[in-house]
């Protein structure tokens, strides 16, 4: 599924209208009634008190046509309120206009032209906003701000139209978050804008709804645009199926350079994960202390033990195998990073760098052009901000995500409530799988572990960042809906590996 930017919408609902000889207040029409057809899910007593804020343009224009039908639906109270203060309204929004004062003429209909009465709201007052679209381009301000601020102070259930009013549909750094719609619902149409996919964006959208409008598929598929979500049945098709006469020689031999005295459970984590991602064999290179821990832990794998006994202080010859995952749990001694930078700057295999092994480069930033091209890097948030990158906001840490990943080749996982993965070419691929119950200690590691296993099998790079990222997510899915979000650790995430496969294969 692609992500569009507001003008890239505009040309998609235009070739749609043109290819199925449609007007713009008939697309305006299955929209309201896509939205419609989610609100009676969601708000099915016909006595709810419903009320609309509608703009002038065509987000005000979907709002009345919601309203007329839910009229016809048979609510019975409902108050739509048309903000015409400049007497400006876009065609569609006054014919919609003259459609909800003919057709409902019992429904209560305001048009503010100067001074606005506002209605009284309770908790049990349902709103639609349907105030602005994604065509905004700056905060708002005057009385629109203070329009806001008075939905926002309401114990009103609030369900935004296609966007949130105040929201842009890309870029808000510069936004001015009181004047913002904080939304129960937001119901979006046929895909997701990029704002929606960015952490800091979260509680402004609340559970979002993608209502399928039918758009021309020739339109969306020559949309050119760098961003991207995965879906269920790519990563179906993804999957390699599992060979029958397959032996383990087949399935990869991964090294994993992971764990240090203290740090053993990382190691742990990561190689399990490593093992339940269908690898063949795989070598832990660790401290001499983490042995029996190892051992017992983890028995299928074969131990590689550092000269130092309670570090990684050392590279070793690395030829032999199909991908190396390093940094879990290493730490950050001088030793470690002197050996670090010279275990990955001749490796030959792919890369998975995590944790400590970021954290190093954050410490070393002139060492991160030695890092092979196509190495994949796992860092959150302030990780990345240890690399260099200072940006604050969601939007401008994915633009420098995308830099880096660009300027050095590389794969950046930017982890966060969509993980976007971006590319060496310039896409960005979001994650829709995962929940809260992940933000735990330890599921990082497992991540890697996935990755690494999935490099060792031969996949390619985008598919084995997407997969991994995807199947990790999934495990935690099916961890919180067995366990509950507040309960989920890394071993639960791990342990629900096997059956997120399984989703997959079936």
């Amino acid at each position: 599924m692609i992500i569009a930017n507001a003008s890239q919408v505009r040309e998609i609902e235009a070739q749609t209208m043109s290819e199925y000889n449609m007007s713009s207040l008939q697309l305006m029409e299955r929209a309201a009634q896509k939205c419609v057809d989610i609100l009676l899910n969601l708000y099915p007593s016909k006595e709810t008190d419903v009320v609309i804020f509608a703009g002038p343009g065509g987000n005000g224009g979907d709002g009345l046509a919601i309203a007329r039908l839910l009229c016809q639906a048979g609510y019975h109270h409902i108050k739509a309120y048309l903000f015409n203060t400049r007497q400006s309204l876009s065609d569609d929004c006054s014919s919609n206009a003259e459609r909800l004062k003919n057709e409902c003429p019992n429904t209560c209909f305001i048009e503010v032209t100067q001074q606005f009465e506002p209605p009284k709201l309770t908790s049990k007052t349902l709103i639609i906003d349907a105030i602005f679209g994604i065509g905004l381009t700056r905060p708002l301000s005057g009385g629109f701000a203070t329009l806001v601020r008075f939905i926002n102070a309401s114990d009103a259930q609030v369900v935004s139209v296609d966007i949130p009013s105040g929201l842009m549909c890309e870029d808000n750094s510069l936004n001015t978050p009181s004047t913002i719609v904080k939304a129960q619902h937001t119901i979006t149409f046929s895909q997701p804008k990029l704002c929606m996919m960015l952490d800091d964006c979260q509680s402004y959208i609340g559970t979002l709804h993608i209502a399928d409008m039918g758009f021309s598929e020739e339109a969306i598929r020559t949309t050119d645009t760098p961003y991207y979500i995965t879906q269920h049945d790519e990563m179906v098709r993804e999957l390699k199926k599992r060979v029958p006469w397959g032996h383990k020689g087949i399935f990869g031999h991964a090294l994993l350079i992971a764990g240090s005295y203290g740090m053993a459970g990382a190691a742990i984590l990561a190689a399990q994960a490593c093992l339940k991602g269908g690898i063949g064999k795989l070598t832990i290179h660790t401290p001499l202390l983490n042995n029996d821990i190892l051992q017992i832990a983890v028995p299928e794998a074969t131990l590689s033990h550092d000269p130092h006994d309670r570090y990684y202080s050392q590279a070793i010859p690395a030829t032999n195998y199909k991908a190396i995952g390093i940094g879990p749990g290493i730490g950050t001694n001088k030793d470690t990073a002197i050996a670090f930078i010279e275990q990955v700057s001749h490796a030959k295999a792919p890369l998975v760098l995590d944790a400590d092994a970021i954290n190093i480069l954050g410490s070393h930033k002139g060492w991160i052009p030695q890092v092979p091209a196509y190495s994949i890097f796992t860092p959150h948030p302030k990780e990345m901000q240890r690399l260099g990158i200072f940006q604050e906001n969601s939007y401008s840490l994915l633009l420098e995500a995308i830099s880096m990943a660009t300027r050095h080749k590389f794969y950046i996982i930017l982890k966060g409530h969509h993980t976007a993965i971006c590319t060496p070419d310039g896409k960005v691929f979001f994650n829709t799988t995962g929940n809260s119950g992940m933000a735990t200690a330890g599921a990082g590691d497992v991540l890697t572990g996935l990755l690494t296993a999935l490099l060792a099998q031969g996949y390619a790079t985008t598919a084995a960042c997407r997969l991994a990222v995807y199947i990790h997510g999934l495990a935690g899915n099916l961890a919180s809906k067995e366990l509950g979000e507040y309960s989920v650790t890394a071993q639960d995430i791990l342990s629900h590996i096997p059956l997120a496969f399984k989703t997959l294969t079936q």
